[in-house]
């Protein structure tokens, strides 16, 4: 006795056309699937609270009332009043023109130490490169509120061993914390802890370049300081550029160190950086308004900065005219 048949629907290939549109819907969605967390991250982190200060700047608050009550508080619109009021600001102007005096001292000082220090560890006569370059940069591991209260100790005239040592001497030191020397006591703990990290950086590029090019140029009786500088310095200099870059940058945001140095001198002010302003105004005198306009400022005129520096070095070193 036989079964009967089951009736099965024939099997339908799908078409050439589907299959290419599948293959590209999935080429386009995970790349954008990978980098979905990131994005997140980058919107919720970063671009929110960028655009939220944006609109903080452009508002204030109006009271209104005889002072006999509960003052009335209205959360106006202000257009450009927080960005005048900051740009005309005695303060505002006198803390960029600190820092800028600032940044012209410990930008050239930790960049030429750095570059100084990578070419000597590169150097075929150097000894001890591992420890050397440990030593170096062990000072960027420290914390900028540790190294300024480190410091700082070091600068006391009262608890200063230096200080100490000197006068045991007769020998005159100066309070470096005066207003007229406390910016190179700032720039001081700066560069202490500034050149170990722009030093790797320029060390690392260096062992990048082929030694070929070292055993051709001794080859033809170049000496190690004319391949330092004539051979090495030039085929380094894109990370030369980064870390000015970057110096710059971190130059314009200083903060932790005349923050925490501010309590062992009157020299420093609350509104000794721009940073420290924005500060002030935002968490001690409340004005989270005025403080995010002078916040956008400095965001506008550091990129500008940064922006300028790049378009000059790339006419300058590189030979690129603008497009």
């Amino acid at each position: 006795m036989t079964s009967p048949a089951v009736a099965t629907s024939p099997r339908i290939a799908p078409s050439s056309a589907s299959r290419r549109r599948a293959t590209r819907v999935q080429r386009v969605a995970i790349p954008y699937t990978m980098l979905a967390p990131a994005i997140v991250l980058f919107v919720l982190f970063m671009a929110a609270p960028i655009l939220y200060t944006v609109v903080l700047s452009f508002q204030t608050v109006r009271v209104s009332g005889l002072g006999l009550g509960a003052a009335d508080k209205k959360l106006i619109f202000a257009g450009l009043d927080n960005y005048i009021s900051a740009l005309s600001d005695p303060q505002f102007v006198a803390s960029v023109v600190r820092v800028l005096a600032y940044g012209a001292i410990l930008i050239p000082v930790m960049l030429g130490l750095a570059l100084v220090f990578a070419l000597l560890l590169d150097s075929r006569r150097s000894r001890a490169t591992k420890f050397s370059r440990v030593a170096i940069f062990l000072p960027y591991a420290v914390p900028a509120v540790i190294s300024s209260l480190l410091w700082g100790f070091l600068y006391l005239p009262g608890i200063s061993p230096v200080v100490y040592i000197l006068n045991a001497l007769h020998i005159s030191a100066p309070n470096i914390l005066e207003p007229n020397l406390v910016i190179f006591a700032i720039a001081n703990i700066a560069l202490w802890g500034g050149v170990g990290f722009n030093m790797i950086v320029i060390y690392t590029a260096l062992r990048a370049i082929p030694s070929d090019i070292y055993e051709a140029a001794r080859i033809d009786g170049a000496t190690e300081s004319q391949i330092a500088w004539r051979i090495k310095v030039p085929i380094i200099l894109p990370s030369l550029i980064m870390t000015g870059l970057f110096s710059i940058i971190a130059t314009l945001q200083v903060f932790s160190e005349p923050t925490t140095l501010r309590p062992l001198t009157n020299s420093l002010s609350t509104s000794w950086t721009p940073l420290m302003k924005v500060y002030r105004d935002a968490f001690i005198r409340n004005d989270i308004y005025s403080a995010a306009a002078t916040s956008v400022v400095i965001a506008l005129g550091t990129f500008a900065l940064s922006f300028v520096f790049l378009r000059i070095v790339q006419r300058r070193a590189f030979g690129q005219e603008d497009s």
